[in-house]
């Protein structure tokens, strides 16, 4: 008697009908690759837990977005490390800050390329923390005044999209009004809507120099346990005005990711974050895996998880591999 039962393996026999029938694509378009400047000149110093990865002056600048342009990656994400700091974040809001110049020069050597300015004041205070502290608290409402000026002076700078990271209640709302207000009201605002205060961020606070110097994140940023909170947080967002919603990390979250796909109709971001790419990056280096399958497979598993776009690290080594 023969059996019967379902042959699956014949969608699989060669390599071009499993292209065929492919149901996820990750392209070039859907990557986002973040960028630290520093003041100074003559700097490209590689971030020691992210080769790579580099802090960049702005003379330094226009051979990496060059590099970025030829690829054909759509967008940037611009982080600032400033020399001084100071207790209220000045620099993240002054017109001459770090990001501001990055920005304009950024859009005035590639104005078709898409820059994205991260909305924060970790990388500016000297307490390390995300918003306006008092007793070794974060305030939540005084700290909004100061991320919408920031997001302003972005804005005036040319930045094409903001990205809010903060965490803070409302930073939606109040960013958007402040946008709306200076006559900003088409910049789009990709909010950091689900942000895990997750270990996976080390190496990132080491190329950004905003770790703590005191506590930690946990009053703002999610519990890593949480699934339900998520979606409280991105249902604010999107009544607040969010143009995007962002999961932070990716690896980890992918349920999250998903989650939040099926919920809510907005472009999805997933940031596949600095932890994330040291861990890789350390196995490859050591002969333990084959980075670039490794690489396609886990950004793959993000857009089959629902992401839109990926912020990654990865960002010109995968636009090359999808380019071969």
């Amino acid at each position: 008697m023969a059996l019967s039962f379902d042959r699956h393996r014949r969608l699989r026999q060669t390599a071009a009908i499993r292209a065929m029938v492919r149901e996820t694509h990750l392209r070039v378009e859907d990557l986002i690759y973040p960028l630290f400047v520093v003041e100074g000149s003559g700097i490209k110093r590689e971030v020691p837990s992210m080769p790579g990865v580099y802090h960049l002056s702005l003379d330094r600048l226009s051979e990496e977005v060059d590099d970025i342009a030829k690829l054909r990656i759509p967008a940037v994400m611009v982080f600032g490390v400033p020399n001084e700091k100071d207790e209220v974040g000045s620099q993240a809001y002054c017109e001459t800050g770090i990001v501001q110049r990055a920005i304009r020069q950024i859009k005035a050597e590639h104005p078709d390329l898409v820059v994205i300015a991260d909305t924060c004041l970790c990388e500016y205070t000297s307490h390390g923390h995300c918003g306006v502290v008092e007793n070794e608290r974060v305030l939540n409402d005084p700290s909004l005044e100061l991320l919408t000026k920031t997001a302003v002076s972005q804005a005036q700078a040319g930045a094409d999209i903001i990205a809010p990271s903060n965490m803070m209640d409302g930073f939606v709302a109040a960013i958007r009004q402040g946008l709306d207000e200076a006559g900003f009201e088409y910049v789009p605002i990709m909010s950091y809507a689900i942000k895990y205060a997750s270990a996976f961020y080390g190496p990132f606070r080491d190329a950004a120099d905003s770790a703590p110097q005191f506590g930690d994140r946990k009053t703002y940023q999610m519990d890593p346990a949480n699934r339900l909170e998520a979606f409280r947080e991105a249902e604010s967002d999107v009544k607040e005005g969010a143009d995007f919603l962002m999961v932070k990390p990716a690896l980890a979250y992918m349920d999250i990711i998903r989650d939040i796909k099926n919920r809510f109709p907005l472009p999805l971001v997933a940031y596949n974050v600095s932890g994330e790419y040291a861990m890789v990056k350390a196995a490859a280096q050591n002969g333990w895996i084959d980075e670039k399958p490794v690489v396609m497979e886990m950004l793959t598993g993000m857009k089959r998880a629902g992401a839109d776009l990926i912020i990654t690290y990865f960002a010109k080594d995968v636009a090359r591999w999808l380019a071969e």
